[in-house]
């Protein structure tokens, strides 16, 4: 009870906060039910003027709860299916930047996550060169057997962070049952899960080992690209509170003037950053889900490369397939293949028509056939795409959405660098191969490979599988029995209670008799 009641005030708190700064003004009232319409309402008197516009506003109230806030916004920026896609693309902007935490307090926390002297670790450590509100970065280098100088970016965790976010993801638990609760309709864009999805997400991104593996994993996965590559983390001066990876001396994404200066071709890095990301999407199923301007260099080979790999996305086999047909299905205009993939992957119930399903999607892609290649927003595609599947009764499919929301990113630094880039002609390829080489004739017998590994694997396990049922038949047996043997006990106990109660009932109504007559 006095936990609901902190969580209550928490999320009061919470709620003014959004409300002063203006951070309901990108809620749209026409999707509420009446008594929240009317709450909205009321909250939205308490805006200070000035506050700004649109998600503006909700990126000032969020800075101003906090870094768990900050967090949570970055979060939104990737679920366009809960604040719209124009808030979702300001949120993307939201900084988290806060000031460096001291040296000293660094030192401290280096030296506990490897009990020995900064000193020992490394030859050079320098002051913060970029904070967070997770962790903040310092520039080190080390030396090593063989008298090799190398410069390591070496990431630290921000003391008392964890603590924090486990008060305020407490709090915000709260808020979304307290939301499912007053808005039905809001089961569909499933804030509870929203909100256990945003906790592992941050889980995941306290502990520098697991984001040091991720680096790892897409570094193996391209390691054969000659045009993208991932810093090497340094596991030996890795730990939980503390990330060392190769630094990276690169131009900045952002910085179009000085990849030219750097004698690089805007445009080929333009494709690039489509193709690698697509390829990392659809081939390997597991890609960088941050790709903003700030985490991509390009190198002096011309190299793209990433960096910061605390938000990262997976695909199966079956969202990839489902992303690729999607994707060729509207470069060939074959609507009902991009229709009947929906139904195939059991994302639109089976009670709506793959026709019907088939109109709409015709609906948005003709018209992208009716203008230039350079006019074509691939990603606007997918987004009227969810928009069109959230009428066809299609569930939120996080994964999905947040890779609709990385392309969403990911075209829009591609375009920064070339304006009239051709977005479908520099997918096709990628597409293309990935569906060649799985769907194609070698992929379908790598498939029955597959399966008949699968079934091998079955057929060996029947003698352990009939043994253990054999096992498990005993032991119910055995239960039986003993369960048989304990109701006759019970049955007896009753018995034995049923006649010395008859025989007690008797003997008082003898007595009662015998006093009666006396």
């Amino acid at each position: 009870m006095i936990g609901a009641l902190i969580h209550l005030l928490r999320g009061a708190h919470v709620g003014f906060v959004l409300a002063r700064e203006g951070g309901l003004s990108f809620m749209d009232p026409a999707q509420l039910p009446p008594h929240l319409r009317l709450a909205l309402k009321l909250g939205r008197l308490l805006e200070r003027p000035g506050a700004g516009d649109g998600a503006a506003r909700l990126s000032k109230a969020l800075t101003r709860l906090g870094p768990s806030y900050v967090k949570f916004g970055q979060f939104l920026a990737t679920r366009p299916d809960i604040v719209g896609m124009a808030a979702a693309i300001d949120l993307e902007k939201l900084q988290d930047r806060v000031p460096p935490f001291p040296q000293d307090i660094a030192v401290k926390v280096v030296e506990a996550a490897f009990n020995r002297p900064v000193a020992e670790l490394y030859a050079t450590f320098s002051e913060p060169v970029a904070a967070a509100s997770i962790a903040q970065v310092h520039k080190a280098t080390v030396i090593d057997a063989d008298g090799t100088r190398r410069v390591l970016a070496v990431k630290i965790m921000r003391p008392g962070v964890r603590e924090r976010f486990q008060r305020d993801l407490q709090a915000m638990r709260f808020m979304a049952r307290i939301v499912n609760a007053l808005s039905p309709q809001a089961e569909r864009l499933r804030p509870r899960d929203v909100v256990e999805i945003l906790a592992r997400s941050v889980t995941m991104e306290m502990d520098f080992r697991l984001e040091a593996a991720a680096m790892s994993e897409l570094a193996q996965n391209t390691r054969d690209d000659e045009d993208f590559r991932v810093p090497r983390p340094e596991w030996e001066l890795t730990a939980r509170d503390v990330l060392s990876s190769e630094w990276i001396d690169g131009t900045p994404l952002h910085e179009r003037s000085a990849i030219v200066a750097a004698g690089h071709d805007p445009q080929v890095i333009g494709r690039t950053v489509i193709q690698s990301f697509l390829r990392h999407a659809i081939r390997d199923g597991f890609f960088h889900a941050d790709m903003h301007q700030g985490n991509l260099f390009v190198d002096a080979a011309g190299q793209l490369v990433a960096v910061d790999f605390g938000i990262m996305g997976r695909l199966g086999m079956p969202e990839r397939r489902f992303l690729a047909e999607i994707l060729l299905g509207f470069i060939l205009r074959d609507y009902k293949r991009v229709a009947q993939v929906h139904f195939d992957a059991g994302y639109v119930p089976r009670h709506h028509s793959v026709d019907d399903f088939a109109q709409a999607i015709r609906a948005i892609g003709e018209p992208i056939h009716q203008r230039r290649a350079d006019e074509i927003s691939m990603a606007k595609v997918l987004t009227l795409l969810f928009d069109v599947t959230a009428l066809f009764d299609m569930s939120t499919r996080t994964e999905l959405v947040m890779l609709q929301k990385t392309m969403v990113v990911v075209e829009g630094v591609a375009r920064s660098l070339d304006p009239r880039l051709d977005m479908w002609s520099t997918a096709e390829p990628v597409v293309r191969a990935w569906i060649g080489r799985n769907l194609g004739p070698i992929g379908r017998v790598e498939g029955a490979g597959r399966a008949a590994l699968t079934l091998a694997d079955v057929v060996a396990d029947i003698p352990d599988i009939a043994q253990r049922l054999r096992r498990v038949l005993v032991r119910l047996d055995e239960e039986e029995a003993a369960d048989a043997v304990q109701l006759r006990a019970l049955a007896g106990l009753e018995r034995r209670r049923a006649i010395w109660s008859t025989l007690a009932l008797w003997a008082i109504a003898v007595g009662a008799l015998v006093m009666a007559f006396r």
